[in-house]
């Protein structure tokens, strides 16, 4: 079952603002940094476009 605050990568938290209700009106981490795209590509097919990465997966930690 797919948790939307998990980071589908690892399944630490993600730090979504969208997956929690009570901050799911703010722009996301993820707005402002660059994820490289091999980065969503080594995901497997059915965990992609579920739930955002985690900063550490996502590789973007030095852009926060």
């Amino acid at each position: 079952m797919n948790k939307p605050e998990f980071c589908p990568a690892c399944g630490a938290s993600n730090d979504c603002s969208l997956a929690d209700p009570r901050t799911a009106d703010r722009p996301c981490w993820c707005y402002g940094v660059s994820i490289d795209p091999a980065v969503l590509e080594a995901l497997p097919a059915e965990l992609r476009d579920k739930s955002c990465l985690c900063p550490r997966c996502a590789q973007v930690e030095s852009q926060l």
